[in-house]
């Protein structure tokens, strides 16, 4: 990544979720390296932490970590999560929905309804929830935005993955009408190619790592878009 393709993020506040690991961790180190004050949110706060000295040693601003678990928080949380960074950062400028469960790539004629109900909840209901709560800070932002990263996967033993990312595509393309007025808030939908993270080597566990790029070469539009920069509809 050239530095003529890393916008100025000085100033801005950028909560990440699934933020400790893969993609989300590379786009919080870059966002941190671009001066953004980022948000780290996910389950594990031993990776957090790793994220988080790596922004600090490079250079970044003093990342916040938020330790959260989108298959089990309550709308009381969410609640709680608005309340701490309204009192410690005022606003959000973006809000990267990046955590996703892969569950089971089983038929649905065999799929267990709580399998199911755990998948659509960290990869649709917990996007839901966690944007009714930072809509207040994110229209108190500066050209604030909301981005969904999206996978289509419409074939056979996706199961619940393939309907969660095609109900979020949904829910986002909803937001996205519903927000735009004033104060506008955009909301981008954005397809990363294939990467090497953990959750295609669950999907994939017959592919070399190898043969796939890191998620950092996805990282520049992802940026571009949590600087407030209107991208083409997908």
């Amino acid at each position: 990544m050239s530095d003529d393709s890393i916008p100025d993020l000085g100033g801005r506040v950028v909560l990440i979720t699934g933020a400790g690991a893969g993609l989300g961790a590379a786009l919080a180190r870059a966002a941190g390296a671009a001066g953004a004050e980022v948000i780290l949110l996910g389950r594990t706060v031993r990776k957090l932490e790793q994220v988080y000295d790596a922004i600090v040693d490079a250079g970044g601003p003093e990342p916040a970590i938020y330790p959260l678990d989108l298959e089990g928080t309550s709308p009381e949380e969410y609640g709680e999560l608005y309340e701490r960074i309204a009192g410690e950062c005022g606003r959000i400028d973006a809000l990267v929905h990046n955590a996703a469960m892969l569950g089971k790539q089983t038929p649905l004629e065999h799929y267990e309804p709580l399998d199911w109900a755990r998948v659509m909840q960290v990869n649709v209901t917990g996007p839901l929830l966690l944007t009714q709560a930072c809509l207040p800070l994110l229209r108190a932002g500066t050209d604030p935005a909301i981005v969904f990263i999206e996978d289509e996967r419409r074939t056979a033993y996706w199961g619940a993955y393939g309907v969660s990312k095609a109900a979020a595509a949904a829910l986002a393309d909803i937001l996205r009408d519903e927000l735009d007025g004033e104060p506008a808030v955009a909301v981008h939908r954005v397809r990363p190619g294939p990467m090497r993270t953990a959750l295609r080597a669950d999907a994939f566990p017959g592919a070399l790592p190898e043969e796939v790029p890191l998620p950092e070469t996805e990282v520049p539009r992802l940026l571009a878009a949590v600087a407030g920069t209107r991208l083409p509809h997908a």
